[in-house]
């Protein structure tokens, strides 16, 4: 019997006028791992444009769900409704609960420290229903809040949860876990086994599990109560992400909630400009996308752009 659930393939996706990213959740045949709904994986960006603004992400809209932004490399300028203007640098948690609604951009403002070098994931985790029209917030955690842990070929970073009997500071609303893992080669590496839904990205390397290799742009889904030995074929890099069901959500565009009608409300809202710009960077924004066609069935938009 396998011991894989599902091995998800990342598809090409747009962000913004030049930035593609691998995107790997939602996927069609697998919605979420615990409440992980979302992920992208972007760069490395080894050709900036000559105008970097064109890799910007405008101000745009979220409700009912925290994104979370982890750099490997580069760095980005956070704004959003709050007022808050972050500067997110490699290594760092930064985390944005929407709540009830924010609208936040992502700009590339120092071309300095961006070539070769710009490189970044983007999770979403979907909020629990209690938690859905929370207060927006935003926090950002420094390396020095997120203790790092090693063995023999095997360095790891807890960005939030808990795992291996690890946490940190790091808020979250529900049992998660989320770790950036970097193999040597040779290195054998096992699973936390404290969630009962958990799964790891390839971001780079490769691995292999029972005489089966997998390699970089990979998601790879296990089955509950297994416990695998994964084995790097080369120097890797893991995203490993999890935790426990929060129950069906429906999605469209940066929109996450347990409610269908929750989300028609949000697309008029921030037709209406009832979601607040970010205050020092409210000169343009993302207009609401037209009505994208539905996958058959009763699932919502699959493929959110953001």
């Amino acid at each position: 019997m396998s011991m894989l659930d599902i091995v998800i393939q990342s598809r090409e996706a747009s962000i913004s006028k030049t930035v593609k990213v691998k995107r790997i959740l939602p996927f069609r045949l697998r919605r979420m791992v615990g409440p992980f709904i979302f992920m992208d994986h972007a760069g490395p960006i080894t050709n900036i444009p000559s105008d970097p603004s064109a890799m910007d992400v405008l101000p745009h809209p979220h409700i009912g769900l925290s994104t979370i932004t982890y750099l490997f490399g580069g760095q980005v300028t956070h704004r959003d409704s709050l007022g808050v203007e972050q500067i997110i640098r490699p290594g760092e948690v930064n985390w944005m609960t929407a709540g009830k609604g924010i609208a936040h951009s992502e700009r590339f403002e120092d071309t300095s420290v961006l070539n070769g070098e710009m490189e970044m994931i983007q999770t979403w985790v979907a909020l629990p229903e209690k938690d859905e029209e929370t207060e927006p917030a935003f926090h950002n955690y420094t390396t020095s809040q997120l203790p790092i842990f090693t063995d023999k070929g095997v360095w790891m970073r807890l960005i939030a949860g808990n795992a291996y009997g690890l946490n940190n500071d790091v808020k979250t609303h529900s049992p998660l876990f989320y770790l950036h893992v970097v193999l040597d080669r040779g290195a054998r590496f096992a699973l936390p086994n404290e969630h009962s839904e958990r799964g790891f990205y390839i971001a780079k390397g490769s691995i292999e599990l029972s005489g089966t290799s997998y390699e970089q742009g990979q998601m790879l889904v296990f089955k509950k109560g297994v416990d695998p030995v994964i084995m790097a074929n080369e120097d890797t890099t893991l995203m490993l992400c999890g935790g426990e069901p929060l129950g069906e959500r429906f999605i469209w565009w940066n929109f996450v909630s347990s409610r269908k009608e929750r989300i028609e409300l949000a697309k008029e809202d921030w037709k209406q400009g009832r979601i607040k710009l970010p205050p020092n960077d409210d000169k343009e924004f993302i207009p609401l996308p037209v009505e994208m066609s539905r996958p058959s069935g009763s699932s919502p938009q699959a493929e959110p752009l953001s």
